[in-house]
Formats: structure tokens, C-alpha cells, sequence
């Protein structure tokens, strides 16, 4: 495999260099998406890189410029003399089509550059290093490759503008006022408009406020609609307990009860029902420990392309995996930036969950704030939106607000901030409009 010619196209090359001598236009089309390393023929990258540093200098780029350049570099003899220059122009016909010229030089490169990531995953897998470690390093190769494909320009306003106005038509029209996602509670999607498209909301809590419980209710409102899907990533429970718990939610079964198997007869049907309604869920659940943001990307890209998916969910932040010998702070705002940018990628909301800091048990104002997120960081700059579950009664058992859970907006990029009430029967592992429960007590 090794002795084989790697991919290259020397005539896409001469033509895009031709194309750069006879006109400024093609270069600056062409300058963003071009690197010098593109070029399989030596001498080309020398003359590419002389006419770009011609050209950012607002020099004139012709021949005779460009042998003065090449030759105060000692170049010039090398890529083949002044003569070389003038065949590259006089055997292009148009410098029109520099831009398709740049793109088969670019996948040319870039199969090069996946030969030689093969030939480095093949030494990694003869490495002493661990399994995970040598995954990872793998991943990364190959996602670097993909990154260098996923790049965006400049687009008119008037594109943006038409995007945005089937936006405000389409939210005109469904008189919901929500725009994004439905999470199913009324009162959060009246301060969210749903969660929307792209954005990472970090929803926090300290143990035992109903975290998980809240999410796996997003998910299963969500998955039930027509042509949703909800992808979870779950790096703390298995796949099994979190459908214990979906179970208990949609059937309104002791969670304890059924971990116990101590299940009433009266139960069973509701149980029955229960599964058979989650089993039409478009829910994917994926429970890997410790997985990594190139794993969890690469996962993500591929669910998306094989299912409606419209939200992804990580239980939680700070057990993902980032780079090594980094002090915790900037590997959580690493992993942070990194599900941030994933959202924006496939274009959906990504929910993460995280924990607070022990702080909040120390001050007798327990309710959370931004200062509060464990291990922060960045995270409250990162993302779009920050909500907290608090539960008064947790901290205070004569409390009024029995069973009440507060959900804190305490950020959000593009809405107002807020805080909306919801019932949380613990038990059951669910959240519960306010009104649906009074009314139907």
C-alpha cells in the first residue's frame, strides 16, 4: 500500500496557479480555501506561497513580479525559471474556473492526508498505550481531517433575512409561541419558546433535586410527537435504570417498588401500558462511561443522519472525558465549547446536565446562581441558556411548597430570565404541570 502514488492532479494545480498569474479575483476566491500544503508538487506550494505574499502585500502579481520574488527566495531556478511561469499562463484558456480548480486540488490533498492518518492509526494500534487512549488519538486524526471540510463563509443578508423570515412566518402561524423544541410544561416553554435550534442549555442542580428525572421528562414528551427523535447520552446510569425510571414515570409506578420487584397486582397493566407506550418513543440511549467529545460527536453525527433527531441529552458535563494534563476548569469549558459546537453542526439543542458546587449547602440562601456551577469555567459564558431545579422542601421540611420544584432560568442568550413551578413526584421520577396536578387531584 506504501509504494503506491498518492492521490495528486498537476494539472489542477498549473491551471489554479495560471488562474492566480492573469487575475487578482481568482486569488482572492481562491486564498480562504487554498493552503500551501495543498500542493503535491514542491515547486507549486513555492509559487502559490509567493503569490499570496504578493498579493497581501497589494503588489501587482504577473510574471515578472513574481520571478523577482521567487528569485530574492533562491526559487526561482528550482520551480523551473521564469519560462516555467509563462507556460502556466499560456496554457490556461480562461481563469474562470479557479474555484473548481482549488476544489479537486483540496480533495486531492486531503485523500493524501487520510493516507498518512491510516499509516499513524497503524503505528498507534502497535502503541503500548491503552485501549481508550489509542481510540481517542485515532478519533482525533480522522476528526481533524473532517473539520478541515466543515468550514462556512460570508453569506448575503438577504439569505439570512429569507431563513429568518419562514421562521417568524412558520411561528406566526402555529400560534404556540413556540419556536424550538417543546419540553412539555407550558409555563418553561412560555419563558424558552422551546428549545432552540443549535443552542446548549446547561440545566444544574445538587444531588437528589430531580436532574435526571426532569430530562428523561423532556425526552419522553419530546420522542412521543411525530417524527422526533432524542438521543441520550448517559455517562452515570446504565441504559437499564434509566428505563426503570422511564417506566415509572409514564406509569406512575414506585420507582422503589419496581427496583425491589416488590409490585402490586394492580400494578402489572399499568406496567404493561407503560412499555408499550415508551417502545413507540423514538428514544436512543447510549451509556458509555467516560465518553469523549470526538466520540460523542462522531456518535451524534451518525444518529442524526439515520433518524429525525431533534434533541440531544448528557447526563452530565463533568463526567465527559476532555484532553489530558489540563487542570479541570479548562477541560469542563473545553468540553463545554466543544457540545456547543456540535449543536451548532448538526443543528440541534443539546441539553447538559451539571452539577453545582458544594457551596450552596454552606450560605442559607440555597437557591443557586451562575457562581454556582461546579467546575464552571466558561460554561455560564458558553451557553445559550442556564437553568437550576431547586426543591425547597429538600432543605426545608416544614415548607409550603411540597412537592414543588423550581425551575431557575437564571441565563438565557435570546429571552428573558425567570422561574417557573412544577411538580415533582419523586417516587414516580415526574415532572407534572401545576395545573394539570391540581386539577386533576
Amino acid at each position: 500500500m506504501l509504494d503506491r502514488t498518492p492521490p495528486y492532479n498537476l494539472e489542477a494545480e498549473q491551471a489554479l496557479l495560471g488562474s492566480m498569474l492573469l487575475s487578482r479575483e481568482a486569488i482572492a476566491r481562491c486564498v480562504e480555501t487554498v493552503k500551501p500544503e495543498y500542493f503535491y508538487k514542491t515547486s507549486h506550494k513555492h509559487i502559490y506561497m509567493s503569490i499570496i505574499e504578493l498579493f497581501d502585500k497589494g503588489d501587482p502579481v504577473d510574471i515578472v513580479t513574481l520571478s523577482e520574488r521567487l528569485s530574492s527566495k533562491n526559487l526561482l531556478d528550482e520551480i523551473g525559471g521564469p519560462n516555467y511561469l509563462a507556460d502556466l499562463v499560456s496554457n490556461l484558456l480562461t481563469p474562470a474556473n479557479a474555484e473548481y480548480y482549488s476544489k479537486l486540488i483540496e480533495e486531492a490533498a486531503l485523500f493524501r492526508k487520510l493516507i498518512e492518518v491510516g499509516t499513524e492509526i497503524v503505528e498507534i494500534g502497535f502503541s503500548k498505550e491503552s485501549l481508550g487512549e489509542a481510540l481517542d488519538r485515532a478519533e482525533k486524526l480522522v476528526f481533524e481531517i473532517t473539520q478541515k471540510r466543515s468550514r462556512k463563509g460570508f453569506v448575503h443578508i438577504s439569505d439570512a433575512l429569507t431563513t429568518t423570515f419562514e421562521m417568524i412566518d412558520k411561528s406566526f402561524k402555529n400560534k404556540t409561541g413556540i419556536t424550538g423544541e417543546p419540553s412539555g410544561f407550558k409555563d418553561f416553554d412560555f419563558l424558552t419558546a422551546g428549545f432552540q435550534t443549535s443552542d446548549l442549555i446547561i440545566i444544574a442542580a445538587r444531588p437528589s433535586m430531580g436532574k435526571t428525572a426532569f430530562c428523561l421528562n423532556l425526552a419522553r414528551h419530546l420522542a412521543g410527537l411525530p417524527d422526533k427523535a432524542v438521543g441520550l447520552f448517559s455517562l452515570e446510569m446504565s441504559k437499564e435504570q434509566l428505563a426503570q425510571r422511564l417506566i415509572c414515570s409514564e406509569g406512575m409506578i414506585d420507582i422503589h417498588n419496581l427496583r425491589t420487584g416488590n409490585i402490586q397486582e394492580h400494578e402489572w397493566p399499568k406496567l404493561s401500558r407503560a412499555i408499550s407506550k415508551l417502545s413507540e418513543c423514538n428514544i436512543y440511549i447510549d451509556d458509555t462511561p467516560n465518553i469523549s467529545a470526538l466520540e460523542m460527536r462522531a456518535k451524534s453525527r451518525k444518529l442524526k443522519s439515520e433518524t429525525p433527531l431533534s434533541l440531544i441529552i448528557v447526563d452530565y458535563l463533568q463526567l465527559m472525558q476532555g484532553r489530558k494534563n489540563e487542570n479541570r476548569v479548562q477541560e469542563v469549558a473545553e468540553i463545554a465549547r466543544s457540545l456547543k459546537a456540535l449543536a451548532r453542526e448538526i443543528e440541534v439543542p443539546i441539553i447538559a446536565l451539571s452539577q453545582l458546587s458544594r457551596a450552596v449547602e454552606t450560605r442559607n440562601e440555597k437557591r443557586p446562581v451562575l457562581s454556582d456551577l461546579r467546575e464552571s469555567g466558561e460554561i455560564e459564558q458558553i451557553a445559550d441558556v442556564v437553568a437550576f431545579i431547586y426543591r425547597d422542601e429538600y432543605y426545608n421540611p416544614k415548607s409550603d411548597k411540597k412537592r414543588i420544584a423550581e425551575i431557575i432560568i437564571a441565563k438565557q442568550r435570546n429571552g428573558p430570565l425567570g422561574k417557573v413551578e412544577l411538580v415533582f413526584l419523586k417516587e414516580q421520577a415526574k415532572f407534572v404541570n401545576k395545573e394539570d396536578f391540581y386539577n386533576n387531584e
